[in-house]
């Protein structure tokens, strides 16, 4: 990955392929999250609505423990998309060009901390369950809140529900059209959406395999790979404070 290529994937001013090629990664290191994170702890952590439903679950049955491991997931995914808000209006009122880069390098920090930490986390009874679970889910509410104020809330990236809805419309609009006359298709959304979906996909398919045949340490190249796209901007930045 050139600097010059993350310089344009985080450019203050946004252009449609810059969000496209972003949502795909993200959507791609999202999916590799969710699925070495079920490996790890038998939880996904990408979406909040099963987080819910086990909370709600968790609740008639009395199984408490599962209760707070739930609801403490749901709130440090919502502590990850206000962090990413603050860190986003904060670059803004500075006129920074790094705006977008804070939450990728902290998202970067958390999954460089689960890599290393997991399996001493998972040396500790009762432990690993509740803290990984957290700290992923702050992870994807960083990310997703991101992709959101990127797009202007065109794309999604920790769960595909979405992407196969707004694929089902587009698809539908294309064969039914106005007044029963099928309509050219919308190639670019297309595009989009199918390559979201297919980032997720394979992301998921690599996390397994990668935690499967190394554990923890498969989150490492998906902290390198944001810690680099961050970096750079923030780079640039410091270059031009120092120039004043």
């Amino acid at each position: 990955m050139h600097a010059a290529y993350a310089r344009r994937l985080l450019a203050v001013e946004r252009t449609a392929e810059g969000n496209a090629h972003l949502g795909w990664l993200l959507a791609f290191v999202a999916g590799a999250t969710n699925a070495g994170g079920f490996l790890a702890v038998h939880h996904y952590t990408s979406h909040m609505t099963g987080l819910v439903s086990a909370a709600a679950d968790a609740l008639v049955l009395g199984r408490h423990q599962v209760w707070v491991t739930a609801v403490g997931a749901l709130l440090f995914f919502l502590a990850g998309a206000a962090t990413t808000a603050v860190l986003v209006n904060f670059g803004r009122q500075r006129l920074a060009h790094s705006i977008y880069a804070l939450p990728l390098l902290l998202e970067a920090a958390c999954l460089l901390a689960f890599g290393l930490m997991g399996a001493w986390l998972a040396s500790l009874q009762g432990l690993l369950v509740p803290a990984t679970v957290s700290m992923l889910c702050f992870t994807m509410g960083l990310q997703n809140a991101l992709i959101t104020k990127v797009s202007r809330a065109e794309i999604r990236t920790t769960h595909v529900t979405g992407i196969v809805t707004d694929l089902g419309i587009e698809l539908g609009r294309t064969l039914y059209g106005m007044g029963g006359t099928p309509m050219p298709a919308n190639t670019t959304r297309l595009r989009l959406l199918g390559g979201l979906l297919l980032a997720f996909a394979v992301g998921g398919v690599v996390g397994a395999w990668a935690f499967k045949a190394i554990g923890y340490a498969a989150t490492l190249p998906l902290a390198g790979a944001l810690a680099f796209l961050g970096v750079v901007p923030a780079l640039d930045d410091l270059t031009r404070a120092r120039g004043r």
